[in-house]
């Protein structure tokens, strides 16, 4: 498919959306200070018998402070490995609609899961590592991108961030190879090591700005929205990629990984069998579906969740290298202090140790517009969902183009709930929101020629702080169903 550049305009509104997120990650620390002096504030106003009882607060306080600078560390040393795919220094005024700043990022019951959809860039981009390395040319794009609708060197690199639109073929045979050298698995004690660690404690006053390529400066005043976004990224980590999110990920992610260990037991080594991972999220998913020797492709649309992802796959040197505290933006519903200000190790595992089929990578862009693409018809065994299903604007869309890039007799596996993203989207736009039952989900399905083999529900929850009074619990939609040949065809006659 040949290649096209995009249009001033389009490439204007992917700088303006790139920045806000960039700004939303480089504002993280001034916004979490600003909370803490808001406790400060309320504390204050205590009569003196009950700041006395309470007296220990003023120390948690400093302890948060403590906390939020490494987890600003963490984020700024992020943001410095960031290579975005476009020129920043470009466009600096862009006179067209608001770029995606009246973003609907829902925030239900629990704001982690909904971050997947609704925080993006308002184009579709894929990109490749080349792109990603090339900041002051601009770049050229495979593919159509996205209608202005959406908001949207490290030696060991693991994920290639492919350019989507190209026969997938190609893609993975062109999938950077892994190094798969390692430096060990350090074991680390974060408690033990938390006040020998080397951190950088930013000033609320500075205007922190990695890089030149953020110029002109980022805002200092961020939408509290996008701030909460950064902060369901961190959430979004334990998740993914610390020992403490095992138990989810075990309950959302391994029934998925039996599943396709049944499904395809003899997978050869020269014709490994392709899987798609849309709404990846951090990408481990996508990775642990790697290492049981498929070839896999993560696909997500998300800027916040595409550069935390691409940092971790691809600068991290060893286990446990990093140490943040994502618990410490609620103080509701906390056994104790300890609990909300503890400290999370990760990532729990080496991904460049990992055994990693060659081709492992990890897509940019609508999942719509990628792979609804004529070179991705019929060009995967299996697609795996997981709490993915319900970020559609038109969820009939997603499960059409899922049966058009499955194979005859290939299987989609699917974990997740119904919470549609955009369900209660009250705004100017008026978005677009089809929210089906499960049945009716099942019903468009067997018309797009699926068959049901394995349907059960789970219990799981999401980003939960495991050590807090309250966690919400989803009871899961999980199935396999296999594209029959004779019915999808029937369906295109």
């Amino acid at each position: 498919m040949g290649e096209r550049r995009y249009t001033e305009q389009e490439e204007a509104l992917e700088v303006k959306s790139l920045r806000r997120i960039i700004a939303a990650y480089a504002n993280y620390h001034d916004a979490a200070e600003r909370d803490v002096k808001r406790y400060e504030r309320s504390f204050e106003m205590l009569p003196p018998s009950h700041k006395e009882l309470l007296f220990h607060l003023g120390l948690k306080y400093q302890r948060l402070r403590w906390c939020i600078s490494m987890n600003a560390s963490f984020i700024m040393n992020m943001l410095e490995a960031f290579e975005p795919p476009v020129d920043m220094s470009q466009y600096v005024d862009v006179d067209d609609h608001d770029c995606g700043e009246d973003m609907h990022g829902h925030c239900h019951a629990d704001c982690a899961h909904s971050i997947e959809r609704g925080d993006f860039s308002r184009n579709s981009i894929s990109m490749s590592n080349s792109e990603l390395h090339e900041p002051d040319d601009r770049p050229r794009k495979d593919g159509k991108t996205h209608e202005l609708s959406r908001e949207t060197d490290n030696m060991n690199e693991v994920v290639d961030m492919e350019g989507c639109a190209q026969p997938v073929g190609d893609k993975l045979g062109a999938s950077q190879g892994i190094d798969k050298s390692c430096n060990g698995d350090k074991d680390v004690n974060a408690s033990d090591n938390r006040q020998d660690t080397d951190c950088t404690a930013y000033s609320a006053d500075e205007n922190v700005t990695p890089r030149e390529f953020m110029a002109p400066s980022l805002p200092l005043n961020v939408p509290p929205i996008d701030v909460d976004k950064v902060r369901c990224i961190i959430r979004n980590i334990v998740r993914d990629w610390a020992q403490e999110g095992q138990k989810e990920r075990d309950e959302c992610y391994k029934p998925i990984l039996d599943e396709l260990n049944r499904l395809f037991p003899n997978r050869s080594k020269q014709r490994p069998p392709s899987c798609l991972v849309p709404g990846a999220g951090l990408g481990r998913l996508a990775l642990e579906i790697s290492c049981l020797g498929f070839v896999s492709q993560g696909n997500e649309f998300s800027y916040y969740m595409m550069i935390c992802s691409s940092y971790i796959l691809n600068h991290t040197q060893e286990a446990n290298e990093w140490t943040i505290y994502p618990w410490i933006h609620s103080n509701c519903n906390s056994l104790s202090d300890n609990d909300q200000l503890r400290p999370v190790s990760f990532p729990d595992i080496h991904p460049s140790s990992s055994e990693i089929t060659e081709g492992f990578s990890m897509c940019a862009g609508d999942f719509v517009e990628v792979y609804n693409e004529e070179s991705q018809e019929t060009a995967w065994d299996a697609v795996v969902t997981c709490f993915f299903l319900d970020t559609a604007h038109n969820i009939v869309e997603y499960i059409e183009i899922i049966s058009k890039v499955l194979k005859d007799d290939g299987v989609w596996i699917n974990l997740g709930p119904l919470l549609y993203h955009f369900a209660d989207s009250y705004g100017p736009d008026d978005d677009m929101s089809i929210e089906l039952s499960l049945e009716d989900v099942k019903r468009v399905a067997y018309h797009y020629g699926f068959v049901m083999e394995v349907e059960k529900m789970v219990d799981t929850t999401y980003t939960a702080n495991m050590k807090a009074m309250m966690q919400n619990r989803y009871r899961a939609a999980f199935w396999t169903m296999r594209k029959n040949a004779s019915r999808s065809k029937a369906q295109k006659q």
